[in-house]
């Protein structure tokens, strides 16, 4: 039996929590999944991923990863800190290949993706925008996984803000080009069986 102490963030209310305590944290929880971020010190714990929702992120990460060049990796469920008091898990992010020299990633990733759900579609289309994009991600992309009308939302940077460059739909292509050249269509994302 492994004995760990943690010092109870409740003990001191005003306390934020940083990075280290999520550490902490992550290793008292081993046996639980659930993904834990901070949101300016606060512990926000996403619930566990419905069907739809893993179906998109193994899909689309298929296809990335068929196109991701040698220098860049291709990650699901990757934990990003982005301050001390900001910690991000983004459903896929493709990184730096060399960057493995850390627990967490602690630079900006080239791409980050979101498989939003109703539940948390405003927050990644406000709040999880705005910290990728003061953090310096240069991609930023919302897949929304509804079986009837799947949709793929794309920002990129440009002069310091997420501008949307693309918004497709169902069979319609997105032709992305950063962070390398890829093709994506959202129904294929929602879709069972082999991708085309």
């Amino acid at each position: 039996m492994v004995v760990m102490s943690f010092t109870d963030p409740s003990a001191d209310p005003d306390r934020l929590l940083t990075v280290d305590d999520l550490e902490e944290l992550y290793e008292l929880r081993r046996d639980d999944d659930r993904t834990l971020e901070l949101d300016d010190g606060i512990l926000v714990v996403s619930p566990y991923a419905a069907k739809i929702h893993q179906l998109a992120v193994t899909k689309l990460s298929t296809v990335l990863i068929r196109g991701c060049p040698p220098n860049l990796e291709v990650l699901a469920g990757l934990g990003v800190n982005i301050t001390r008091f900001q910690h991000r898990v983004p459903d896929i992010a493709v990184v730096i290949a060399d960057s493995f020299d850390t627990l967490y990633q602690e630079e900006p990733p080239a791409l980050v993706v979101e498989v939003s759900s109703p539940s948390t579609r405003l927050y990644d289309r406000n709040r999880k925008k705005d910290v990728y994009e003061g953090f310096g991600i240069p991609s930023y992309w919302i897949v929304e996984p509804d079986r009837e009308r799947p949709r793929l939302i794309v920002f990129e940077l440009r002069e310091g803000k997420y501008e949307l460059v693309a918004e497709v739909t169902g069979d319609e292509e997105f032709r992305a080009e950063r962070p390398f050249p890829v093709t994506i269509r959202p129904s294929a994302l929602v879709r069972t069986g082999p991708l085309p």
